[in-house]
């Protein structure tokens, strides 16, 4: 089976290169039993990588099992991978197999894998090395023989570095890492998509399909996506039921995409303890409001000496002379925490610059949009800076 074979066969919609690369990955390894990882944020269809595998090994014709460790409660994780004894625990009535027993000569599928507890982890891991488990409440050690593969949208290598997630693990499980780009890094395949979704709605609900103009198109492209094809189909499914018009325009597109609610641009987007991002943001929306603050100031003082004298009361000529004595004087110290507070914001932004480029590996397309700026502004402050 072939990259196109494939598409067809699950339902693939796209010609982006990453994508292919990824389906063409997965085809190579599909013949052996070596354990893949698929990186991927959420949204992104990581899900038909691992059916494209399975369906393409030795072992189809066997079970192919998917879990989402995310959605086992932390406390029958072990009960639901590896199964358990009568009367191991209050309620266990009867023996169950597990995932990994029901698996057996097929394939299981873990997804967010990251959410394992790390006690559970090492239980994995002694599948991986010797396809030993022992079920819940048993002192037997079973045998089972099924590939794993497993998916995360979590930075797995900082999981690691901060112990939540176990070293050993991560490798076993990395022999092969497949990447999923996201749906705003595919191009024309958002159009692609937006029209399969658009088809297969009216197909379900005996209507009219939805068409976009040009400039709605432009709009469609040029969003952030941040929930991938999975938003991008419940987008399509919202504007063909509340939509009349069947050609959708900019207007009437704008209307209904989600509006992104911070204008501060967010470098990490993990919010652990040990990010200070967020710190450095803050420092800037204070920074802003400190010139708010300022300006307002100046706009009061201008006012109040445009103003006729006689038109201000005893108290009023007070305060305005006290202003009037001290106004040169808070200018200057005005001006001096300007200055002092602009040139600790340009550090502020200079570091900033050097963090995203150090976590993208100096890929400038990749640290620009994660700022939030142009390619060609982050050249610009490069040059500025001497970076």
């Amino acid at each position: 089976m072939d990259i196109k074979q494939s598409k067809a066969r699950f339902g693939i919609i796209g010609n982006n290169l990453k994508l292919n690369q990824a389906i063409n990955v997965a085809l190579q390894v599909a013949g052996t039993d070596i354990s893949v990882l698929i990186n991927g944020e959420s949204g992104t269809g990581k899900e038909t990588i691992p059916q494209i595998i399975h369906h393409n090994s030795k072992r189809k014709h066997n079970n192919y099992i998917a879990v989402n460790c995310g959605a086992i409660p932390e406390g029958t994780v072990d009960s639901e991978l590896f199964g358990h004894e009568k009367g191991s625990f209050t309620g266990a009535n009867e023996s169950r197999k597990g995932y990994f027993e029901a698996a057996d000569n097929g394939t299981i599928f873990l997804d967010e894998i990251a959410e394992l507890p790390l006690a559970s982890q090492a239980r994995l891991l002694r599948v991986l090395e010797n396809g030993e488990y022992i079920k819940v409440g048993s002192s037997k050690a079973q045998k089972t023989n099924v590939r794993i593969l497993a998916a995360t949208n979590e930075n797995m290598f900082e999981l690691v570095k901060k112990g939540k997630f176990r070293e050993d693990l991560y490798y076993r499980l990395n022999t092969i890492s497949i990447s999923l780009p996201p749906l705003r890094d595919r191009g024309e395949d958002i159009l692609l998509l937006f029209k399969k979704f658009a088809s297969d709605f009216a197909e379900n609900y005996n209507t009219e399909p939805i068409e976009l103009n040009q400039e709605a198109i432009e709009i469609l492209n040029n969003y952030n996506w941040p929930g991938n094809i999975r938003q991008l189909k419940n987008f399509v499914a919202q504007l063909s039921i509340i939509e009349k018009n069947r050609e959708i325009d900019a207007s009437s597109l704008n209307l209904h995409l989600p509006k992104n609610t911070s204008n501060v641009p967010t470098i990490y987007k993990d919010k652990s303890k040990e990010d200070l991002s967020e710190r450095e943001i803050l420092y800037k929306v204070l920074f802003d409001m400190k010139n708010d603050l300022t300006e307002l100031k100046k706009i009061t003082y201008n006012l109040i000496l445009d103003s006729p004298k006689n038109s201000l009361s005893n108290s009023d000529l007070e305060i305005f002379k006290e202003l009037d004595k001290n106004h040169e004087s808070q200018i200057d110290v005005d001006k001096t925490i300007e200055v002092q507070e602009s040139l600790s914001l340009i550090e502020q932004e200079r570091k900033l610059i050097i963090k995203a480029l150090d976590k993208h590996k100096d890929r400038r397309k990749d640290a620009a949009k994660e700022l939030g700026i142009s390619e060609r502004t982050l050249y610009r402050k490069l040059k500025e800076f001497e970076l």
